[in-house]
């Protein structure tokens, strides 16, 4: 049994879409970011998984599925997972819930550097509104992207 003074070992996941590489914060970006925050606030980092080029709303990732199966083991490497944004993690509503249920169970906690959201009620539903979010923003993306005008190129002046 570990007292409150041992660091919490963690997995970092980091993820990015092949047509989102302008919008996404790289990896190495994000895991700069996940390094400098577990070292802050008393995780021991286990595990690093990374998928690049890999869609948000499909979860079928192989990192993210190595992830998931080690979380699903007796004895899991890690306590927590750090994503630099819960849209990191998925972009799907119900993989959200699914997955982040799953995780609770085994006593793992998915933890966003940059969005509160705690374990207290508030904190949950701010959680189910940002996953709800990310969701509508990627569903959303498609369309806007189709109903795009080719616009015809102007040289500068």
């Amino acid at each position: 049994m570990s007292n409150r003074h041992d660091p919490i070992p963690v997995a970092l996941y980091a993820r990015v879409s092949s047509d989102r590489q302008d919008v996404d914060l790289s990896v190495a970006a994000q895991l700069r970011a996940l390094h400098d925050y577990a070292g802050k606030n008393g995780y021991v980092v286990a595990r690093e998984y990374v998928d690049e080029a890999e869609s948000g709303r499909i979860a079928n990732r192989p990192q993210f599925r190595r992830m998931l199966d080690e979380a699903g083991k007796p004895e899991a490497p890690f306590q927590e997972i750090l994503v630099w944004k819960f849209s990191r993690f998925t972009r799907k509503r119900e993989h959200a819930v699914a997955f982040k249920s799953m995780l609770r169970r085994r006593g793992i906690r998915v933890v966003s550097i940059t969005e509160h959201a705690d374990d207290t009620p508030t904190g949950k539903l701010m959680e189910a509104i940002i996953e709800s979010v990310d969701e509508f923003y990627s569903e959303n993306l498609v369309p806007e992207v189709q109903s795009t005008p080719n616009l015809p190129m102007v040289s500068p002046a």
